[in-house]
């Protein structure tokens, strides 16, 4: 099977038009993460790197667009737990949910 063959046949966008998608979403402020699954359920491509022959991060650093990074994303959640679980000091759920997020900062 060549790499023309595993392309995806279904898709009726041209891969300038997913990346340009690709964009615009990352302008209205969605993550990498989020393109990839409105790509997948709204716009039909499974995956942006069978169609472009490039990673949603490699799109949006080519066309200097910002994204919050993973990293940012996890801490921002930890200071919204934190705030959480000050008020709510029996939310054992939450208290996991903090411990998981610590544990996700320190592998990064």
């Amino acid at each position: 099977m060549t790499k023309e063959e595993s392309k995806t046949e279904w898709v009726k966008l041209k891969p300038k038009e997913v990346e340009s998608l690709i964009v615009d979403l990352a302008k209205q402020g969605h993550s990498p993460e989020r393109i990839g699954l409105v790509l997948r359920d709204k716009h039909g491509v499974s995956k942006s790197k069978a169609h472009t022959g490039k990673r949603i991060k490699k799109i949006l650093d080519e066309s200097n667009s910002s994204y919050k990074k993973e990293k940012e994303i996890i801490e921002e959640r930890i200071e919204n737990l934190k705030k959480h679980f000050k008020l709510n000091k029996h939310d054992y759920s939450s208290q996991r949910a903090l411990a998981k997020a610590l544990w996700a900062v320190r592998r990064a």
